[in-house]
């Protein structure tokens, strides 16, 4: 295996083909973005170049801001709560149900595998006031509370989202960080056990600084993803009511593909693809911080 690793040509040919798929459909795309960023018009009309006039704009555009701040909202918020309700739910998995945990790591997971428009739709239904009331009004109701329009003010369909898109997606992490707890010595658990460690101490001092690579790689995972959004907010708000719920991703696609403005929506997916950099960047350094030190 040394001898095959050290010769260039084995690596040229074992890494060529790979190298050259994600070339093709990763790095050209975004330098061919990057050029439209720099031109105005469309397929149909043609383009023409206009220096900086669509980097100006961006950062002159309410628009961009306010979907710039839900997208970083968003992001923060479901990606605490897919890797915290992952992680509670794989500590339940390793050390309270064991091994009759297979069931309850079915259904936490089954969501994952629904489609989003499905997901959408069902929230929808959930949270509706008219014309039919759903479940989470009549219980209001019942309470003796006055239903709620969840969907008619960007703030509670924010919260609708954040709720959906956290129960959609946390078996996915708790499958993740299952597979890394599981991973754990007994030797080490049963050594902390006898030395006085146990329920939160043993979770806090043993198991989490344990765990800690894999919970910073769900981590990173997730922000990627989250910062990213697109599916689940078209398929239950479509980014309304008005914009208030609308991310960098569906403003792109907006302008690129409503408004036929491909230059400047080039220049909105530049910008996301940056932020989704130094956000990444920011998270590795401070797991690989964490990580070292401990």
């Amino acid at each position: 295996m040394h001898r095959v690793l050290g010769d260039r040509r084995a690596i040229a040919i074992l890494l060529g083909p790979a190298l050259l798929v994600y070339s093709l459909i990763m790095l050209v795309p975004i330098v061919w973005s990057l050029g439209y960023s720099f031109t105005q018009g469309n397929s149909i009309e043609g383009f023409t170049g206009n220096g900086v006039a669509n980097f100006s704009r961006l950062f002159d555009d309410p628009a961009v801001r306010d979907a710039l701040w839900f997208t970083l909202r968003y992001a923060a918020l479901v990606t605490v709560g897919q890797v915290v309700a992952g992680y509670l739910l794989a500590l339940l998995y390793v050390f309270f149900l064991k091994k009759s945990s297979a069931l309850i790591r079915t259904l936490a997971f089954f969501p994952v595998v629904l489609p989003t428009v499905a997901v959408g739709l069902l929230f929808q239904k959930f949270f509706q006031v008219a014309p039919q009331t759903g479940p989470v009004n009549s219980l209001l109701n019942a309470v003796g509370l006055d239903s709620i329009d969840f969907f008619g003010s960007a703030g509670s369909a924010f919260w609708v989202l954040i709720v959906m898109d956290i129960w959609r997606s946390m078996g996915f992490y708790a499958v993740l960080l299952f597979a890394g707890l599981v991973d754990i010595p007994d030797e080490v658990l049963e050594s902390a056990r006898l030395d006085g460690a146990s329920g939160l101490r043993l979770i806090r001092h043993i198991v989490l600084p344990l765990s800690l690579p894999v919970l910073m790689s769900s981590l990173i995972f997730s922000i990627n993803g989250t910062l990213k959004v697109f599916d689940s907010v078209v398929a239950l708000t479509n980014g309304g009511p008005g914009s208030g719920t609308t991310p960098l991703t569906l403003y792109m696609f907006q302008t690129s593909f409503t408004y036929s403005d491909y230059g400047y929506g080039s220049t909105i997916a530049l910008l996301l693809t940056v932020v989704c950099l130094l956000v990444s960047l920011a998270v590795y350094r401070v797991s690989r911080r964490d990580i070292t030190e401990g």
